[in-house]
Protein backbone atom coordinates (compact mmCIF):
# COMPACT_ATOMS: atom_id res chain seq x y z
CA UNK A 1 0.00 0.00 0.00
CA UNK A 2 1.32 3.37 -0.99
CA UNK A 3 1.39 5.86 1.78
CA UNK A 4 0.38 9.31 0.53
CA UNK A 5 2.03 12.22 2.25
CA UNK A 6 -0.89 14.36 3.36
CA UNK A 7 1.46 17.30 3.92
CA UNK A 8 2.46 17.30 0.23
CA UNK A 9 -1.20 17.61 -0.76
CA UNK A 10 -1.90 20.62 1.44
CA UNK A 11 -2.68 23.88 -0.49
CA UNK A 12 -1.87 27.44 0.39
CA UNK A 13 -3.22 28.65 3.66
CA UNK A 14 -5.40 31.74 3.81
CA UNK A 15 -2.53 33.68 5.37
CA UNK A 16 -0.13 32.66 2.59
CA UNK A 17 -2.63 33.65 -0.10
CA UNK A 18 -3.16 37.00 1.60
CA UNK A 19 0.57 37.61 1.66
CA UNK A 20 0.85 36.79 -2.05
CA UNK A 21 -2.01 39.14 -2.91
CA UNK A 22 -0.46 41.93 -0.85
CA UNK A 23 2.88 41.46 -2.61
CA UNK A 24 1.19 41.54 -6.03
CA UNK A 25 -0.67 44.71 -5.04
CA UNK A 26 2.58 46.34 -3.91
CA UNK A 27 4.27 45.44 -7.18
CA UNK A 28 1.41 46.83 -9.27
CA UNK A 29 1.32 49.98 -7.14
CA UNK A 30 5.07 50.42 -7.48
CA UNK A 31 4.82 50.09 -11.27
CA UNK A 32 2.06 52.70 -11.40
CA UNK A 33 3.93 55.10 -9.11
CA UNK A 34 7.11 54.44 -11.06
CA UNK A 35 5.45 55.62 -14.27
CA UNK A 36 4.39 58.86 -12.59
CA UNK A 37 7.88 59.41 -11.19
CA UNK A 38 9.40 58.70 -14.61
CA UNK A 39 7.04 61.19 -16.27
CA UNK A 40 7.86 63.86 -13.68
CA UNK A 41 11.55 63.29 -14.32
CA UNK A 42 10.96 63.67 -18.06
CA UNK A 43 9.14 66.96 -17.51
CA UNK A 44 12.03 68.27 -15.41
CA UNK A 45 14.45 67.21 -18.15
CA UNK A 46 12.29 68.98 -20.76
CA UNK A 47 12.51 72.22 -18.79
CA UNK A 48 16.23 72.03 -18.07
CA UNK A 49 17.46 70.66 -21.41
CA UNK A 50 15.01 72.39 -23.74
CA UNK A 51 13.03 75.36 -22.35
CA UNK A 52 15.89 76.75 -20.22
CA UNK A 53 18.43 76.28 -23.01
CA UNK A 54 16.21 78.10 -25.52
CA UNK A 55 15.91 80.98 -23.05
CA UNK A 56 19.72 80.98 -22.81
CA UNK A 57 20.05 80.95 -26.62
CA UNK A 58 17.66 83.93 -26.82
CA UNK A 59 19.72 85.84 -24.24
CA UNK A 60 22.93 84.93 -26.07
CA UNK A 61 21.50 86.44 -29.25
CA UNK A 62 20.87 89.69 -27.38
CA UNK A 63 24.39 89.59 -25.94
CA UNK A 64 26.06 89.14 -29.34
CA UNK A 65 23.81 91.29 -31.55
CA UNK A 66 22.80 93.95 -29.04
CA UNK A 67 19.15 93.44 -30.01
CA UNK A 68 16.55 90.71 -29.62
CA UNK A 69 15.56 88.34 -32.41
CA UNK A 70 14.43 90.11 -35.56
CA UNK A 71 15.03 93.63 -34.24
CA UNK A 72 16.91 96.30 -36.18
CA UNK A 73 20.50 96.84 -35.04
CA UNK A 74 20.57 100.41 -36.41
CA UNK A 75 17.14 101.48 -35.16
CA UNK A 76 16.18 99.04 -32.40
CA UNK A 77 12.73 98.89 -30.84
CA UNK A 78 13.55 96.20 -28.25
CA UNK A 79 10.87 93.94 -29.75
CA UNK A 80 11.09 90.49 -31.30
CA UNK A 81 10.75 91.15 -35.04
CA UNK A 82 10.79 94.86 -34.21
CA UNK A 83 12.13 95.70 -37.67
CA UNK A 84 8.62 94.88 -39.00
CA UNK A 85 6.77 96.94 -36.38
CA UNK A 86 4.41 99.70 -37.58
CA UNK A 87 1.90 101.84 -35.72
CA UNK A 88 -1.75 101.41 -36.60
CA UNK A 89 -2.34 105.08 -37.36
CA UNK A 90 -0.10 108.05 -38.12
CA UNK A 91 -2.50 110.38 -36.30
CA UNK A 92 -1.40 109.08 -32.89
CA UNK A 93 0.80 111.50 -31.01
CA UNK A 94 3.98 109.74 -29.94
CA UNK A 95 4.43 105.97 -29.97
CA UNK A 96 1.24 104.31 -28.79
CA UNK A 97 2.26 100.65 -28.82
CA UNK A 98 -1.16 99.48 -27.70
CA UNK A 99 -2.65 100.87 -30.93
CA UNK A 100 -0.20 98.99 -33.12
CA UNK A 101 -0.28 95.86 -35.19
CA UNK A 102 2.06 93.39 -33.50
CA UNK A 103 4.66 91.90 -35.87
CA UNK A 104 4.63 88.23 -36.84
CA UNK A 105 6.12 85.60 -34.58
CA UNK A 106 9.52 84.08 -35.33
CA UNK A 107 9.33 80.28 -35.60
CA UNK A 108 11.07 77.59 -37.59
CA UNK A 109 8.61 77.13 -40.42
CA UNK A 110 4.91 77.16 -39.56
CA UNK A 111 3.54 78.47 -36.29
CA UNK A 112 3.06 75.95 -33.50
CA UNK A 113 -0.31 74.22 -33.07
CA UNK A 114 -3.07 76.44 -31.62
CA UNK A 115 -0.92 79.59 -31.70
CA UNK A 116 -2.93 82.78 -32.26
CA UNK A 117 -0.08 84.72 -33.94
CA UNK A 118 0.85 84.20 -37.58
CA UNK A 119 4.41 83.69 -38.83
CA UNK A 120 3.73 85.45 -42.17
CA UNK A 121 6.08 86.58 -43.58
CA UNK A 122 8.08 83.46 -42.81
CA UNK A 123 10.93 84.19 -40.38
CA UNK A 124 13.26 81.25 -39.84
CA UNK A 125 14.39 80.88 -36.23
CA UNK A 126 17.32 78.54 -36.88
CA UNK A 127 18.92 80.77 -39.52
CA UNK A 128 18.88 83.76 -37.18
CA UNK A 129 20.70 81.76 -34.50
CA UNK A 130 23.17 80.25 -36.99
CA UNK A 131 24.18 83.69 -38.31
CA UNK A 132 25.58 84.58 -34.89
CA UNK A 133 27.09 81.16 -34.20
CA UNK A 134 24.68 80.43 -31.35
CA UNK A 135 24.28 76.78 -30.42
CA UNK A 136 20.67 75.69 -30.10
CA UNK A 137 19.43 72.91 -27.80
CA UNK A 138 19.55 69.45 -29.44
CA UNK A 139 15.75 69.35 -29.45
CA UNK A 140 14.04 66.54 -31.32
CA UNK A 141 16.74 66.06 -33.97
CA UNK A 142 19.13 67.92 -36.27
CA UNK A 143 17.06 70.54 -38.06
CA UNK A 144 14.29 70.25 -35.45
CA UNK A 145 16.07 71.96 -32.56
CA UNK A 146 12.93 73.99 -31.82
CA UNK A 147 10.88 70.85 -31.07
CA UNK A 148 10.86 68.27 -28.30
CA UNK A 149 8.97 64.97 -28.26
CA UNK A 150 7.48 63.41 -25.12
CA UNK A 151 4.69 61.04 -24.07
CA UNK A 152 1.49 62.26 -22.42
CA UNK A 153 -0.16 60.43 -19.51
CA UNK A 154 -2.07 58.19 -21.97
CA UNK A 155 1.18 57.14 -23.64
CA UNK A 156 0.56 59.13 -26.82
CA UNK A 157 3.40 61.17 -28.38
CA UNK A 158 3.16 64.96 -28.08
CA UNK A 159 5.49 67.58 -29.55
CA UNK A 160 6.52 70.82 -27.87
CA UNK A 161 7.53 73.66 -30.17
CA UNK A 162 9.04 77.06 -29.31
CA UNK A 163 8.63 80.38 -31.15
CA UNK A 164 9.32 83.97 -30.12
CA UNK A 165 7.15 87.08 -30.45
CA UNK A 166 6.47 90.52 -29.03
CA UNK A 167 3.17 91.06 -27.21
CA UNK A 168 1.84 94.58 -27.33
CA UNK A 169 0.23 96.22 -24.25
CA UNK A 170 -3.27 94.87 -23.43
CA UNK A 171 -2.26 91.35 -24.56
CA UNK A 172 -4.09 88.98 -22.17
CA UNK A 173 -0.99 86.95 -21.33
CA UNK A 174 1.13 90.04 -20.70
CA UNK A 175 3.14 92.46 -22.82
CA UNK A 176 6.77 92.23 -23.84
CA UNK A 177 8.95 89.66 -25.56
CA UNK A 178 7.88 86.09 -24.91
CA UNK A 179 8.78 82.55 -25.80
CA UNK A 180 5.65 80.89 -27.17
CA UNK A 181 5.51 77.23 -26.14
CA UNK A 182 2.96 75.01 -27.88
CA UNK A 183 2.07 71.34 -27.42
CA UNK A 184 1.87 71.39 -23.62
CA UNK A 185 -0.52 68.96 -21.94
CA UNK A 186 -2.30 70.49 -18.91
CA UNK A 187 -0.20 68.54 -16.43
CA UNK A 188 3.04 69.55 -18.17
CA UNK A 189 1.93 73.21 -18.30
CA UNK A 190 1.09 73.19 -14.59
CA UNK A 191 4.37 71.51 -13.67
CA UNK A 192 6.41 74.00 -15.72
CA UNK A 193 4.44 76.84 -14.14
CA UNK A 194 5.17 75.43 -10.69
CA UNK A 195 8.90 75.17 -11.46
CA UNK A 196 9.13 78.65 -13.06
CA UNK A 197 6.71 80.76 -10.98
CA UNK A 198 6.35 78.61 -7.87
CA UNK A 199 2.59 78.40 -8.42
CA UNK A 200 0.46 76.83 -11.19
CA UNK A 201 -1.57 79.93 -12.05
CA UNK A 202 -2.60 80.49 -15.69
CA UNK A 203 -2.83 84.29 -15.44
CA UNK A 204 -0.01 85.34 -13.09
CA UNK A 205 3.77 85.39 -13.21
CA UNK A 206 6.12 85.15 -16.18
CA UNK A 207 4.67 81.81 -17.36
CA UNK A 208 1.04 82.18 -18.47
CA UNK A 209 -1.55 80.57 -20.67
CA UNK A 210 -2.19 82.28 -23.99
CA UNK A 211 -5.55 84.13 -24.24
CA UNK A 212 -6.21 83.98 -20.47
CA UNK A 213 -6.99 87.54 -19.37
CA UNK A 214 -5.28 88.80 -16.22
CA UNK A 215 -8.07 89.37 -13.68
CA UNK A 216 -8.68 91.91 -10.97
CA UNK A 217 -5.59 92.93 -9.01
CA UNK A 218 -5.32 91.11 -5.71
CA UNK A 219 -7.93 88.52 -6.66
CA UNK A 220 -7.20 84.77 -6.81
CA UNK A 221 -5.79 83.48 -10.09
CA UNK A 222 -7.26 80.86 -12.37
CA UNK A 223 -6.47 77.27 -13.21
CA UNK A 224 -5.04 76.25 -16.56
CA UNK A 225 -8.01 76.12 -18.92
CA UNK A 226 -8.21 72.38 -19.57
CA UNK A 227 -7.41 69.06 -17.91
CA UNK A 228 -6.23 65.56 -18.78
CA UNK A 229 -9.74 64.16 -19.23
CA UNK A 230 -10.21 66.28 -22.36
CA UNK A 231 -8.98 65.21 -25.79
CA UNK A 232 -6.92 67.07 -28.38
CA UNK A 233 -9.95 68.57 -30.16
CA UNK A 234 -10.86 70.77 -27.16
CA UNK A 235 -10.03 74.47 -27.48
CA UNK A 236 -8.87 76.27 -24.35
CA UNK A 237 -9.88 79.82 -25.17
CA UNK A 238 -11.33 80.95 -21.85
CA UNK A 239 -10.67 80.46 -18.16
CA UNK A 240 -12.95 78.54 -15.85
CA UNK A 241 -13.14 75.27 -17.76
CA UNK A 242 -10.26 73.57 -15.97
CA UNK A 243 -12.60 71.42 -13.88
CA UNK A 244 -14.85 70.30 -16.74
CA UNK A 245 -14.86 66.55 -17.34
CA UNK A 246 -14.13 65.39 -20.87
CA UNK A 247 -14.43 62.04 -22.60
CA UNK A 248 -11.88 60.46 -20.25
CA UNK A 249 -10.83 57.71 -22.69
CA UNK A 250 -7.42 56.15 -22.15
CA UNK A 251 -6.77 55.98 -25.89
CA UNK A 252 -7.30 59.72 -26.46
CA UNK A 253 -4.51 62.10 -27.29
CA UNK A 254 -4.71 64.61 -24.46
CA UNK A 255 -5.60 68.25 -25.14
CA UNK A 256 -2.73 70.73 -25.36
CA UNK A 257 -2.42 74.41 -24.47
CA UNK A 258 -0.17 77.31 -25.48
CA UNK A 259 1.98 79.14 -22.93
CA UNK A 260 3.80 82.48 -23.03
CA UNK A 261 7.07 82.62 -21.11
CA UNK A 262 8.25 86.23 -20.68
CA UNK A 263 11.90 86.83 -21.54
CA UNK A 264 14.31 89.06 -19.62
CA UNK A 265 15.14 91.19 -22.68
Amino acid sequence: MNHINKKSQAGFTLVEMSVVLVVIGLILGAVSIGKDVQRDAEYTKLKQKFIDQWASAYNEHYSRAGVVLGDSQTSPRFMVNGAAYTTATAAISGLDMGAATAPAAICEGAAGPKMTRSTTPLLELHARMDRLGIRMPPGRAEGSEDRYLYLDSNGNPQEVQVCFQWNKPTTPSGSGNVMVITGLTPELARELDQMIDGKPDAQEGVFRQETIVNGTAGAPGVEWGVNNTQDYSVTASTAGVGTNVGTNLDENQIVTVVAHYKMNQ
